[in-house]
């Protein structure tokens, strides 16, 4: 039987899920960041993820591909899907190790660093807008608190069905 009337302490839970619940709000962030990235570098057609696999190649020329996704925060089997349309795409090149054949190293080609070149002035202007909202003070405790968090938590496997905390002490 259906109920036409709100329970009050379901209102107050969902009231205290929202007052309490992080997870909620970076949800809903993530939605907009990558709306107004989107927007913002429409010309492009890179979308963020993309963009920081990108940059991670860029900064570490012939970086393995597993190496590549933990140093861009990307599950191993995201960061495969990844490379595969940047490669088909012209952007990145793929070799392969002498030491190990199994292992898939990376390079920008001159198509993905011009790409790269050409993006970041659409990029700085998408993370400025996440962040105008805020005064400067604020943006930089933000940035802070995120990084630090996002520390705590650079031993969680994302990629696992049962997530493992490995939370570091004294952080």
């Amino acid at each position: 039987m259906k109920t036409s009337a709100s329970s009050p302490e379901i209102v107050d839970l969902f009231e205290i899920y929202l007052d309490t619940s992080p997870g909620h709000y970076f949800r809903r962030l993530q939605q907009v960041t990558t709306a107004i990235f989107v927007e913002k570098t429409a010309g492009f057609g890179v979308t963020p993820v993309q963009y920081v696999a990108l940059l991670a190649i860029g900064s570490a020329p012939g970086i393995d591909q597993r190496a590549m996704a933990r140093k861009a925060g990307l599950d191993f089997a995201t960061a495969a899907g990844v490379m595969q349309r940047l490669e088909k795409r012209g952007l990145i090149e793929r070799g392969v190790s002498e030491r190990d054949r199994r292992v898939r190293l990376l390079f920008l080609t001159e198509a993905g660093e011009e790409l790269l070149k050409r993006v970041q002035s659409a990029v700085a202007t998408s993370r400025e807008q996440v962040l105008l909202p805020l005064p400067p003070e604020e943006r930089v405790l933000l940035m802070k608190l995120l990084r630090r968090l996002c520390e705590c938590y650079d031993n969680v496997d994302v990629s696992d069905d049962a997530l493992e905390l490995s939370v570091g002490e004294g952080r």
